[in-house]
């Protein structure tokens, strides 16, 4: 069976790519549906994290490795005991690249409406992520919101919190991602903070959340900085500590929160955004190829990752 994984190179580098080896998946039983890929999509953070040995990384112990969490798959088998689910319905499910897969009916999935483009829902695991962090940050109407990084969860967390009526301002060092942010026209201020651009553009105390997805270092105090006395900072970016300096934090009592993946509900949520067009995903896809193309892809990844945003897989 073919999937996408994770070797470790002879000098300890790590590279991901096609292999036609991989174990098969078991035949569906009780409840469970087998599924075969039709697109997959990649997770920029969290793949990037395991090709540079990050705090999600496999250890080189446990190399070759899968990975992944974006698998648009089409039921071929199903189980005696599945009653939500049939042969040829399209489903995103929270499994790696791979090619065939089982799952329970009742897992982390969602049935594919007719009318929500395949290829977009591909991307339903890193834009439900952002569905997940904006639910957990709450944005009441009116409430400013800086969303740091705007890369694609960025990018959707930006959309989503706009949907839920928040005053959004993004800001990255990237101008080519920025560009991209000013075309889906949701956020009232686009900040470009490469160089001194922090320090002159983010207000002190001027938002009520502020939302990281960039991960930057020793970046968490001057966010802290930029939230209202009892704001909130949320932290999704990967990293193994957080610093800050704890004054700061206390004078403002913030409340400072973590998000982990996503449920069903958000998949629901982010479905129902897109079908009524709050939410767009095709116009973030950058890359969409072949799987037999893969490597190049992960070769960027690891080494240039700011030439990606959304990058699809047809299998």
């Amino acid at each position: 069976m073919r999937a996408l994984v994770i070797k470790l190179l002879p000098d300890k580098r790590r590279e991901k790519g096609l292999v036609t080896d991989w174990k098969e998946p078991t035949p569906p039983v009780r409840n469970e549906v087998l599924c075969e890929a039709v697109f997959t999509g990649l997770t920029n953070g969290t793949e990037r994290n395991q090709l540079i040995g990050g705090n999600y990384a496999p250890s080189d112990e446990n190399l070759p490795s899968g990975g992944g969490y974006q698998n648009v798959g089409r039921v071929i088998e199903t189980g005696p005991d599945v009653t939500q689910l049939q042969v040829d319905d399209l489903i995103y499910a929270s499994v790696d690249h791979v090619e065939r897969f089982t799952i329970q009916e009742n897992g982390l999935l969602l049935k594919l409406p007719n009318d929500v483009d395949p290829a977009d829902a591909a991307l339903f695991g890193i834009s439900g992520v952002a569905m997940h962090c904006c639910r957990r940050v709450d944005p009441r109407i009116g409430e400013k919101v800086l969303i740091v990084g705007q890369g694609c969860i960025g990018m959707f967390a930006a959309q989503i919190a706009n949907a839920m009526g928040a005053r959004v301002s993004v800001c990255d060092i990237d101008e080519s991602r920025l560009e991209q942010a000013r075309k889906l026209g949701v956020a009232e201020q686009v900040f470009n903070t490469s160089d001194d651009g922090w320090n002159r553009l983010i207000g002190e105390g001027a938002y009520d959340a502020v939302m990281d997805f960039a991960g930057a270092v020793d970046m968490v105090t001057p966010m802290i900085r930029a939230c209202k006395t009892r704001g909130r900072l949320l932290l999704v970016a990967g990293r193994f500590d957080v610093n800050y300096t704890f004054n700061i934090g206390q004078f403002k009592e913030v409340s400072i929160l973590h998000c982990s993946h996503f449920t069903r509900d958000d998949l629901d949520n982010l479905c129902r955004l897109l079908q009524q067009g709050s939410v767009k995903i095709a116009p973030l896809i950058r890359h969409r190829v072949n799987v037999n193309d893969a490597s190049q892809i992960y070769n960027w990844l690891r080494d240039e990752p700011m030439r990606l945003l959304g990058t699809v897989f047809e299998w």
